[in-house]
């Protein structure tokens, strides 16, 4: 039998059993059956050097089953959203980046937030990409004020130093450390979790433009208000699930903007 439909059976005969419901222990340095498959194959972490150049397109087969998969698991329970692709475009660019830099995602954790939805409705999860789960979610998410919010929906994102706007695409998640802000005019303090933007030309300038996850005393259960450019999120829901995406989750932020859908290169290189 080729190469190609052994990998395709065995993928196959493991998506069915992740849809299924196979379970396994949170927070591990482990991909879960079909993410194991499409590293090995799409991240070439293995030698592939047997496989025919007609196999090469089963990389792109993998990644869309194991999309198919997350979309399958999560579809019904996420909701409302802005788009139908969102959590597409989110659960694809997530297994591409795992697949490309395993030692990077460390931990199975997507912080996913939907700004095409307003900021009265809860339009962030954190998801456990491995056991197919929400871990916490929906909840509320600021988005940044120079994001010229209409109704409460961001309408304007940008890449760019000072412009406190929110910037679309996928990062990962670094370290953890004592942020400080100002809300209403008074400083306060809260945990903050430092991010490398990795959606080249979207936000890979996070870091340098000081654009974290944090705690934020503007953002509550039934509102968020603005920040600037971070997707900040209650204090105490901050303290409490921050420190499990740290050193190794990812974060995926979304919104309908054809142009940043378009050009995405975790998007466009993955577009089946």
């Amino acid at each position: 039998m080729r190469t190609s439909a052994i990998l395709q059976n065995a993928l196959l005969g493991a998506s069915a059993l992740l849809v299924a419901g196979a379970h396994f222990a949170s927070e591990r340095d482990h991909n879960g059956p079909v993410l194991d498959a499409a590293v090995s194959f799409i991240g070439g972490s293995k030698d592939t050097s047997a496989v025919g150049v007609a196999d090469s397109a089963f990389a792109s087969g993998a990644l869309a089953n194991v999309t198919r998969s997350a979309i399958a698991a999560f579809t019904g329970a996420v909701k409302p959203l802005s788009r139908p692709e969102a959590l597409e475009s989110a659960f694809r660019s997530y297994f591409a980046y795992k697949a490309a830099h395993p030692d990077e995602v460390r931990k199975p954790l997507l912080y996913f937030v939907d700004y095409g939805l307003p900021n009265t409705a809860k339009r962030g999860y954190v998801f456990d990409m491995e056991q197919l789960r929400i871990v916490d979610g929906p909840f509320t998410v600021a988005a940044g004020r120079g994001s010229a919010a209409k109704d409460g929906v961001p309408t304007r994102f940008s890449n760019a130093s000072g412009s406190n706007a929110t910037s679309l695409g996928l990062y990962v998640a670094k370290s953890i450390y004592d942020f400080t802000g100002k809300s209403a005019g008074k400083r306060y303090s809260s945990l903050g979790l430092r991010l490398q933007g990795v959606s080249t030309g979207f936000n890979d300038q996070a870091l340098a433009r000081g654009v974290v996850a944090h705690g934020a005393p503007y953002v509550t259960p039934s509102k968020a208000g603005r920040s600037e450019g971070c997707p900040a999120m209650e204090p105490a829901r901050a303290e409490r699930l921050l420190p499990k995406l740290a050193d190794g989750g990812m974060v995926f932020l979304f919104a309908p903007d054809q142009t940043w859908l378009s050009s995405d290169p975790w998007l466009t290189s993955t577009a089946s």
